[in-house]
C-alpha cells in the first residue's frame, strides 16, 4: 500500500511539470504573436506616411481615394526609362485594371503639359509615355470605374530654387536665351614657348680691354643705344689717336693745299707743285675716312668722333658697349676688373614682345594644320590664352617621334609668355551652327545629369540635358532645351547651393 502511494505522488509531480510547460508554452507563443502583429501594424503605419505626409500604399507609392476606391501612384525606373504604374483598389481589394479608365495631366513650368495614357499590364496600369525628368509638376489624375468619374490633384516638386529678381542681380547669376550657336571644334596639340630667334642678339665687345663698369644685370631692360658696360682699351686709344693725328694730317694738307692753288693761280709756282699737293691732301682724306669708319664700325657715334680730340689721355682707352635694341638681358657673362678678348659673348639681349610657340604635330593631324592658319594658345597653369599665326610647318617627319615641328608667333607685350612654359595650341578642325548650345560654366551636376537651371519667373528648376559637341566653350544640347528658354549661363553654381540647402527630394 505504501509503495502505491509512493508512485501516485511521483506521476502527480510529473502531471504538475508538464501541465506547468504547456502553460508557459502557451504565454510565450501569444507574446510573440502580438509583438509580431503590433510591429507589422507599426510597419504598415510608418511606410504609409512616411517623408513628405502624404499616405503611401503597398507598393510604396502615392495612394489616392474617395469613398473606397483607391489609385496607388508609382514611378518605376529600375532598368527603364521612367514611367507609370498604377494600382488600383477597391475596400482595399484590387481591381482588374481592365476596368479602369485613367489619364495623368503632368503641367510643368513653363505651361507644358505631357498627358499620359494608360494600358493594362499583369496587376497594374502602365502609363504609355516616359516620364521626362525632373519630375517636377503638378499632377491631374483622371480615373472612371464602375461608371463613375474620380478626380485628384497633388503637387509634385524637386529641383527647384525660388530667388527674386534682386538676389538674381547681387548673386551676379547671368542670365541667357537658349539658341543657335556657331561652334568650334578644334585639335589640341602640346607646346613650348621659345624666344623669337629673330629678335635676339649676342654682344661682344668687338675690342680686348678690362672690364670696368657694368651698368645692366639679368632680367633688365635696356634701350636702344644705352650704354651696359665700360671697358678699358688700349686699342681703342690707338684708334682715337690715330684719328685725332689723321684730322690734323688733313687739316695740314689742306691749307697747304690751298697755298699752292692760289700761288699756282697767280703763276708764281708750277703746275705740278699744286697737283702733288692735292693729291696729298686726297690721301689724308681717304685716311682719315678709313680710321673714321673703324671707330664708327665699333659702336661710336658721330658725336663721339666729333669731340675726341678733346678727351684726355686716360678717356681715350673708355669703350662703351652700348645695346643694339631695345629688349631685356637674359644672359650676362661679365664682372667687373675682368679681361675680355673681343670676340666674348658678354651680354645676350632678347625682344620679349613676340614670343615663338614650337608645335608639336602628329601625322595624323598634318592635314588639319596647315601655315597661314590663326591659332589660339593656352596655358592652363597660368590662365593665359592668345591668339596667334602658324607661320611655319616643317616638311619633315622625325623618324623617332613621327611629328613635325610648327611654329607659332604670339605678341607678348606684357611679357606674360615666358620661354619654357608648356603650352596648349587648339587648331580649329571644322567650324558647325547647333541649333542649341550652351556654355560650359552653366553647366552643373545634380545627381547623374549635366543640368542648367531654367528660368520661370523667379523660379529656377533643374532641367537635365543631353549633350552633343564641345568645343572648350559651348557644349552642343540634343535633347532637354528648346530655343527661346531662358536659363542661368554664369555663376549658377549658387543656385546649386542654394538647392542643397533646400534639400530637395526625388519622389517615386
Amino acid at each position: 500500500m505504501k509503495n502505491l502511494i509512493n508512485r501516485f505522488k511521483k506521476i502527480l509531480a510529473i502531471g504538475i511539470v508538464v501541465l506547468v510547460g504547456i502553460v508557459l508554452a502557451w504565454v510565450i507563443l501569444s507574446m510573440e504573436k502580438t509583438a509580431v502583429h503590433d510591429s507589422h501594424e507599426e510597419a504598415e503605419s510608418h511606410h504609409e506616411h512616411e517623408d513628405d505626409g502624404h499616405i503611401k500604399g503597398p507598393h510604396g507609392g502615392r495612394l489616392l481615394s474617395e469613398d473606397d476606391f483607391q489609385v496607388e501612384i508609382t514611378i518605376y525606373e529600375r532598368g527603364i526609362p521612367p514611367q507609370f504604374r498604377v494600382y488600383v483598389f477597391d475596400k482595399r481589394n484590387a481591381v482588374n485594371p481592365d476596368e479602369v479608365k485613367l489619364t495623368i495631366e503632368l503641367h510643368r513650368l513653363g505651361g507644358r503639359v505631357d498627358v499620359i495614357s494608360f494600358k493594362r499590364e499583369g496587376g497594374y496600369l502602365c502609363g504609355d509615355r516616359v516620364i521626362e525628368e525632373p519630375h517636377s509638376f503638378d499632377v491631374k489624375v483622371l480615373a472612371e470605374w464602375n461608371g463613375h468619374a474620380y478626380r485628384w490633384e497633388y503637387s509634385q516638386v524637386e529641383g527647384r530654387v525660388e530667388l527674386s529678381p534682386e538676389a538674381v542681380q547681387s548673386a551676379g547669376i547671368g542670365i541667357e536665351t537658349a539658341g543657335p550657336v556657331q561652334m568650334k571644334t578644334v585639335i589640341e596639340l602640346p607646346g613650348e614657348v621659345k624666344l623669337n630667334a629673330d629678335k635676339v642678339v649676342h654682344v661682344v665687345p668687338r675690342l680686348s680691354g678690362v672690364v670696368t663698369a657694368v651698368y645692366k644685370n639679368l632680367g633688365d631692360t635696356v634701350n636702344h643705344g644705352e650704354v651696359i658696360a665700360v671697358l678699358d682699351c688700349r686699342e681703342l686709344a690707338e684708334l682715337k689717336s690715330a684719328y685725332i693725328a689723321s684730322i690734323k694730317r688733313v687739316e695740314l694738307a689742306q691749307a697747304t693745299f690751298n697755298r699752292k692753288e692760289r700761288l699756282w693761280k697767280e703763276k708764281i709756282s708750277a703746275e705740278k707743285d699744286y697737283l702733288a699737293s692735292k693729291q696729298a691732301l686726297t690721301e689724308e682724306e681717304i685716311n682719315l675716312q678709313t680710321v673714321k669708319q673703324k671707330l664708327l664700325a665699333l659702336g661710336l657715334s658721330q658725336t663721339d668722333l666729333d669731340t675726341v680730340s678733346d678727351k684726355t689721355d686716360r678717356s681715350l682707352t673708355r669703350y662703351e658697349v652700348r645695346a643694339l635694341f631695345d629688349g631685356v638681358i637674359i644672359e650676362k657673362h661679365i664682372t667687373v676688373g675682368e679681361s675680355i678678348k673681343d670676340d666674348a659673348d658678354i651680354f645676350v639681349l632678347a625682344d620679349l614682345s613676340t614670343v615663338w610657340v614650337e608645335v608639336t604635330v602628329y601625322a595624323k593631324d598634318l592635314n588639319v594644320v596647315k601655315t597661314g592658319q590663326t591659332v589660339t594658345v593656352k596655358s592652363e597653369a597660368l590662365g593665359l590664352k592668345a591668339d596667334g599665326i602658324l607661320t611655319y610647318l616643317g616638311p619633315l617627319v622625325g623618324e623617332q617621334t613621327r611629328t613635325a615641328q610648327g611654329r607659332v608667333v604670339v605678341p607678348n607685350t606684357e611679357g606674360q609668355w615666358r620661354p619654357g612654359l608648356f603650352v596648349t595650341i587648339e587648331v580649329v578642325h571644322e567650324e558647325v551652327s547647333v541649333p542649341v548650345a550652351v556654355p560650359v560654366d552653366a553647366l552643373q551636376t545634380y545627381r547623374d545629369w549635366s543640368v542648367v537651371f531654367v528660368q520661370y519667373g523667379d523660379l529656377f528648376e533643374v532641367r537635365p540635358l543631353e549633350l552633343g559637341r564641345n568645343d572648350g566653350r559651348w557644349v552642343e544640347v540634343l535633347h532637354g532645351l528648346s530655343p527661346g528658354e531662358k536659363y542661368a549661363a554664369r555663376n549658377s553654381f549658387i543656385l546649386k547651393a542654394d538647392l542643397g540647402k533646400a534639400g530637395a527630394t526625388h519622389e517615386h
